[in-house]
């Protein structure tokens, strides 16, 4: 028989999932990370968890390597590197084609290593611009930014949330976190080109040129040298095993030593609600994973059959498109340390719960920050122009994808 402090443990662990999954509540206006801070505050309030408890459930390494690369890109984008980096596309590009290409290969290997929500923010305007210059339509690029980030992403550690929390929480190096994952991602950015271009054949397989469309980019010359310098070094330490967490906040915290740029400006592109969504997630998860997991933990293993990396995936998949890939994380941590070989199984669950964020429009966070984005310049990116290329590149990515992890 289940005590109260149970029951209300999973009360306010599935409220919480619920306003995650919908991203609102009716009549009130709390929105996924005031959902989560609520959830954690109440799991110490009904003491399912102490306030000690709930300290030691929050990652910190998690949240620092967020935070870090979050100033990091900032850097970048305040500096004008995404506009040079457009303006690079625009002046060599010379076909439909050609720009699709250019437009899914920025995005994939830039959300590779500077987490692909931030990538998707600041690209979406710039690539509208430089397709409505040229008259084309903007559709079928704008898929190509939101399932371009979400596929690179997958192949490092800083390439989006969830990476980022099973980074810390693995302890995976990440030069075996790319190695195991970059292939994947490299077949789905092809994958990406592939679809996208057969669909809508109307607008690439033309003869038509492209003109060159943009003025001449504005940048800041000394703080985009600074900005690619930190990053360029930053890549370097992941590669040779130095703390993720430990290289980000120190390349973060060295760019904000300027005397060019107000912090004020980098500190409005941190996205502060993410950090506090994580915070109070880790601590919902762990009241839950206390009384409603943990005394059940050896019958639950048993019958989920997680050691089967197929059947691991598609259970990732199917609750990642349910309640997004970051709570679906942390819903599948209790189970994974005590699988037969957890790095595979993290490595399964990193990478299916990132592409199956391409299977609808509201898969990932990627994925509507581009629709918004999209509809604040009046460009409308559907429901059903997404699923159309969305749902096949899922099942095509995953599949292949446990093909090669199995």
């Amino acid at each position: 028989m289940p005590t109260v402090t149970t029951l209300v443990a999973i009360a306010i662990f599935a409220a919480t999932y619920i306003i995650l999954a919908l991203g609102k509540v009716p009549v009130y206006r709390i929105d996924r990370a005031g959902a989560a801070l609520l959830g954690g505050s109440l799991m110490v309030g009904a003491g399912v968890l102490s306030l000690d408890e709930a300290y030691r459930a929050v990652d910190l390494g998690t949240i620092t390597l967020l935070l870090g690369m979050m100033i990091v890109v900032a850097n970048l984008r305040v500096s004008g590197f995404f506009r040079l980096v457009n303006g690079s596309i625009a002046e060599h590009v010379r076909h439909p084609l050609g720009l699709l290409a250019a437009v899914v290969l920025a995005s994939g290997l830039l959300s590779a290593f500077l987490v692909n929500d931030a990538i998707c923010l600041v690209m979406t305007p710039l690539v509208i611009d430089h397709v409505e210059r040229l008259e084309r339509n903007p559709v079928p690029y704008l898929l190509a930014i939101a399932m371009a980030s979400n596929i690179g992403s997958v192949a490092t550690i800083t390439g989006n949330p969830q990476n980022i929390i099973i980074g810390s929480l693995s302890g995976i190096s990440y030069t075996a976190f790319t190695a195991a994952l970059a292939p994947v991602a490299a077949f789905g950015l092809v994958a990406t080109f592939v679809l996208i271009a057969a669909v809508y054949r109307a607008e690439f397989f033309t003869r038509a040129a492209l003109p060159a469309a943009l003025p001449p980019a504005h940048f800041h010359g000394p703080l985009v040298t600074k900005s690619v310098l930190v990053v360029t070094a930053m890549i370097v330490l992941f590669f040779l095993g130095q703390p993720a967490a430990k290289v980000a906040i120190i390349g973060g915290a060295f760019l904000l030593l300027t005397r060019r740029v107000s912090p004020q400006k980098i500190y409005r592109e941190i996205d502060w609600p993410l950090l506090v969504m994580f915070v109070g997630l880790f601590i919902v998860v762990a009241g839950f994973e206390k009384v409603a997991i943990a005394p059940h933990l050896p019958a639950l293993l048993g019958s989920l059959h997680l050691d089967n990396a197929a059947w691991l995936g598609l259970i990732t998949a199917v609750l990642s498109n349910i309640v997004s890939n970051v709570p679906a994380v942390l819903v599948l941590k209790p189970f994974i340390g005590e699988l037969h070989d957890p790095q595979r199984a993290w490595l399964v669950v990193a990478m299916t719960s990132t592409l199956a964020g391409n299977f609808t429009l509201v898969g990932s966070v990627a994925n509507l920050i581009v629709a918004q984005r999209a509809q604040a310049r009046g460009v409308e990116l559907d429901f059903r122009s997404y699923f159309l290329i969305g749902a096949p590149l899922t099942v095509i990515t995953v599949g292949a994808g446990l093909l090669w992890m199995m």
